[in-house]
């Protein structure tokens, strides 16, 4: 079974969207500035970056485009290329193709048979 590993927040204005989000909820703020995202720690995370309670996510926030709207969560899987053949035979499309995270993993974007947006996750083996 995959499952939901993260979490993105698209925004408009990010120093406002970071003030927002750090205030009200108290998330560790880490901006990385050379992939233009900034992550969003909502709980604790082991020496693997990994969070410490069980079903706890973390996420991102990065500028709002016009494939990525509204809020995302992504899913975690094995291989992103069957993955994303798969969505593709029932229905669901590409909305933006593979991208590679440096020393991370690979992502993808794609659009469900109702037209939600989520994220793909493979991550790089160690």
């Amino acid at each position: 079974m995959d499952k939901v590993l993260h979490f993105e927040i698209p925004v408009d204005n990010l120093e406002r969207a970071k003030n927002f989000y750090k205030t009200a909820f108290n998330w560790l703020i880490s901006p990385v500035p050379e992939l233009q995202y900034t992550l969003l720690g909502t709980v604790e995370v082991d020496q693997m970056n990994m969070p410490k309670e069980a079903g706890a996510i973390n996420g991102g926030m990065m500028q709002r485009s016009d494939k990525i709207k509204t809020p995302v969560l992504t899913i975690g899987v094995e291989n992103i290329d069957d993955a994303i053949k798969k969505v593709e035979s029932l229905g669901g499309k590409i909305v933006q193709g593979k991208m590679e995270v440096p020393n991370m993993g690979i992502t993808a974007y794609f659009q469900d048979t109702e037209g939600n947006v989520l994220g793909l996750w493979q991550a790089l083996r160690r």
